[in-house]
């Protein structure tokens, strides 16, 4: 486990572990170029998602099934997380717009905000059935986010082409098998999950 904060060192050493990882695990050479990958992209998620925030980076395996973890404590309260949206114009995160600027916005949330706050309707798509209870605890999966939205896409709907170009953009959601995001309290985590050989 490296605790991490989006820098520069930060990255060097992630993708040090991805490396030693790769090397321990005797993975092809394609195998490691797809770790390393989803290593950096991860870790430019975090710089550009959560800025400052300190978390912890841990990659894991299981045979050929790898995850790579972020799971970073959001301490902001709705006070401080006013006065820095009231830079905004509009008073809103202007970059909560496609999956990086609404996993940002879910990294930025306030401590004392539940999910109910995040008000885009393509991307709460993506939640877990089986993530009912407390609004403090849920989990969202890039897999069911995908195939609802692929359906909002058929159907027409407002927004949804907007959306799927969005995803379509995104390096993770072509490189890895799954990315789920779970909220447990204050605790946010980011699993991204590749089988690898």
């Amino acid at each position: 486990m490296i605790a991490v904060s989006g820098s520069e060192k930060d990255l060097a050493a992630t993708l040090r572990q991805a490396e030693k990882m790769a090397a321990f695990e005797e993975l092809s050479p394609r195998g490691s170029i797809q770790l390393r990958l989803l290593t950096e992209e991860m870790m430019q998620m975090m710089r550009s998602i959560t800025g400052a925030m300190e978390g912890d980076f841990w990659i894991e395996n299981e045979g050929d099934r790898y995850q790579l973890h972020l799971a970073v404590n959001t301490r902001l309260t709705s006070g401080k997380r006013a006065r820095l949206l009231a830079t905004s114009t509009s008073g809103k995160n202007e970059s909560a717009r496609g999956l990086t600027g609404w996993l940002r916005d879910l990294f930025d949330r306030s401590a004392d905000e539940d999910v109910a706050m995040f008000s885009s309707a393509m991307l709460n798509q993506g939640f877990a059935e089986h993530a009912v209870g407390t609004p403090m605890d849920w989990e969202w999966s890039m897999t069911q986010y995908q195939q609802a939205l692929n359906a909002s896409v058929q159907n027409r709907e407002e927004g949804a082409q907007e959306a799927w170009d969005e995803l379509e953009k995104s390096v993770v959601a072509h490189a890895a098998d799954e990315v789920k995001v779970s909220l447990k309290g204050n605790l946010v985590e980011m699993v991204i999950y590749k089988q690898l050989t």
